[in-house]
């Protein structure tokens, strides 16, 4: 872990501690290559390592603005994984249908209905 110094009066602080990044297994986080943009943004992108039944995943991507002030300057985007929401999301309306279908195939909203003819035998 990196530590980050020249934040005023001798303070010290990771870059967890600083950016609130999300927690990594090991705190092991790779950082790509960081890229310029023309007007003078620099862009660093963040992913964690794949492991063992894990692929590599992007956490996110560093920020820096030279034309900012010195505590504006660097700044951190968070990854959002919109398919695993879109799946959940799925998943929980599946749970509340079966859930629904089961509760009316036990027992039927409907009301009893049962029909009776009496004949009355003229004798």
């Amino acid at each position: 872990m990196k530590i980050l110094t020249g934040f005023g009066k001798g303070l010290e602080m990771t870059e967890h501690e600083q950016f609130d990044l999300p927690a990594v297994a090991g705190d092991s986080a790779v950082f790509g290559v960081p890229f310029r943009t023309p007007d003078g943004v620099t862009i660093i992108p963040v992913t964690r390592p794949a492991g063992w039944f894990r692929p590599a995943r992007p956490l996110g991507i560093f920020v820096i603005d030279d034309g900012k002030a010195a505590d504006e300057k660097a700044t951190w985007h968070a990854v959002t994984d919109d398919t695993a929401l879109a799946t959940f999301g799925t998943f929980v309306g599946l749970a509340a249908t079966v859930l629904s279908l089961i509760a009316v195939v036990r027992r039927p909203p409907w009301p009893d209905v049962t029909v009776r003819v009496h004949r009355r035998m003229n004798s």
